[in-house]
């Protein structure tokens, strides 16, 4: 049987499970999230592996690159990352580390963005489905009117992520 090795995080908006595979990160997921449990399932299902709690170096760097993304010294991630779902979420989440740090775009202007306009309910579905939650940063992505729909971890940490990264404007380049 395949191993996830896993470790809490403690951010603070809340409490993320990081997980590695072959020494790749694979999750980092909001514990408390709605959708936390369908990607457990989703991992386990895929890989057919279990989850257990265990060290690795590549957890701890991942540790060390949220420290900084949280004291607003690091903009983006730079870890091995390993990615497990269907063709277009791979597509969708590969975009989203475009995303520059300060920046939102609209679930309409990211699937313009990935050249598909006609399936922006498909992007939502996929950045909904992304278990690499911060480091793929889908927190970015807002409503068309700037609302703030839906996050795995809650508006409440979408609105703390957003206000920490101190977004002056709703565009993309």
């Amino acid at each position: 049987m395949n191993i996830v090795s896993t470790m809490l995080y403690e951010a603070p908006c809340g409490e993320l499970l990081l997980g590695c595979h072959d020494g790749k990160i694979c999750l980092c997921d909001w514990t408390g999230g709605r959708r936390h449990a369908a990607a457990l399932d989703r991992l386990s299902g895929l890989l057919g592996v279990q989850f257990r709690d265990g060290r690795a170096d590549v957890l701890e760097e991942a540790t060390r690159q949220l420290d900084g993304y949280f004291s607003r010294s690091r903009h983006a991630f730079d870890l091995p990352l390993a990615m497990y779902g269907t063709p277009f979420q791979l597509k969708v989440w590969s975009g989203l580390a475009s995303i520059p740090y300060g920046r939102t775009v609209s679930y309409g202007d990211f699937a313009a963005y990935l050249g598909i306009p006609s399936s922006v309910r498909a992007v939502a579905n996929a950045n909904a489905s992304n278990p690499l939650s911060i480091i793929l940063p889908c927190h970015r992505v807002i409503g068309s009117d700037g609302s703030l729909t839906g996050y795995g971890g809650g508006i409440a940490v979408k609105r703390f992520l957003l206000d920490l990264e101190h977004l002056p404007e709703r565009t993309m380049d």
